[in-house]
Parts: C-alpha cells; structure tokens; sequence
C-alpha cells in the first residue's frame, strides 16, 4: 500500500550550495553540510517532512546510525525514536527512480533484527511503504500512514 506522499516537494525547503565543484545540502539533524546525491536528497525531503509536517521533534531523528547486524556493521538510514528515547521506526531510503522491490524489504527487516521497532518504512521520495510488525502474531501489515511518535 502505497502511501501516495511525494516526499520530493519538500526540496523547496532544503538550504542547497556549492563549492568544489559539487553541490551540498545542509542536514538539520547533523548540523552540517552533506554532499548533495541523489538518495541524500530523499533523506533530506523526508527528514524536512517529518519535522515540518509531522512534528517530529529533530532531537528524536537519527541519521545513519551504526548497529550490528549478525557481526555486521551496517548503517540505518533514518531511525525515529518515541519520547522515551526508544526506536520506533527504521526509514530505508533509495535514490528517487529506484525501484521498491522484496531486496529493499529484505534489507530493512535484517536492520531490525537488532532493533525489534515496530515500524518500517521505505522511500525513494516518491514510492513510500510502511509497514507494522507485530511481534507478539509474528505478522506484519502494511499501513497507509506514518505514525507519529507521541501516539506511543
């Protein structure tokens, strides 16, 4: 279930340079300046909805947050926390055009076998999917919303 978001509107908000050739994007989660490519500007489109049309508070976003995935380390996308400081959410973004397909879905759900949140998203900006998992059923569905964290 798609949920029929064009995250990409949101670009008009992003504070967008250059310098050495290249173009940058300043991250208000990182606080920093981050080289503008393409699965960056889906980050950052949905990082400027959460915060401005969600209301997520920018204190409860992490951005490519390392864990350990069977000795792995890998890196999360996006990770949403409740106010409890608790993951509630794992966002896996693509760059805009790429294809959702059962790989992506394949990889978020190993990215949660640390985590056990009970939310996932995926996005290429256009293209959104969240899902609920139920760990108690062992079941998952998907969700035509993306749940806020004050709602737990």
């Amino acid at each position: 279930m798609n949920l029929n978001l064009d995250l990409l509107k949101q670009s008009g908000k992003l504070e967008i340079s250059e310098s050495d050739g290249k173009k940058w994007v300043y991250d208000i989660i990182r606080k920093k300046p981050i080289v503008l490519l393409p699965e960056e500007l889906v980050r950052q489109c949905i990082i400027w909805y959460l915060v401005d049309e969600k209301g997520v508070s920018k204190n409860l976003i992490s951005v490519e947050r390392g864990i350990k995935v069977n000795g792995l380390f890998r890196r999360c996308d996006l990770i949403l926390y409740d106010r409890n400081i608790l993951p509630y959410m794992i966002i896996e973004v693509k760059r805009p055009g790429q294809a959702i397909t059962q790989k992506v879905f394949n990889q978020i759900a190993m990215y949660n076998i640390p985590l056990r949140v009970p939310y996932l998203m995926v996005s290429n900006g256009i293209d959104n999917y969240a899902c609920h998992l139920n760990f108690e059923k062992k079941s998952f569905a998907f969700i035509d919303y993306i749940p806020a964290p004050e709602k737990f």
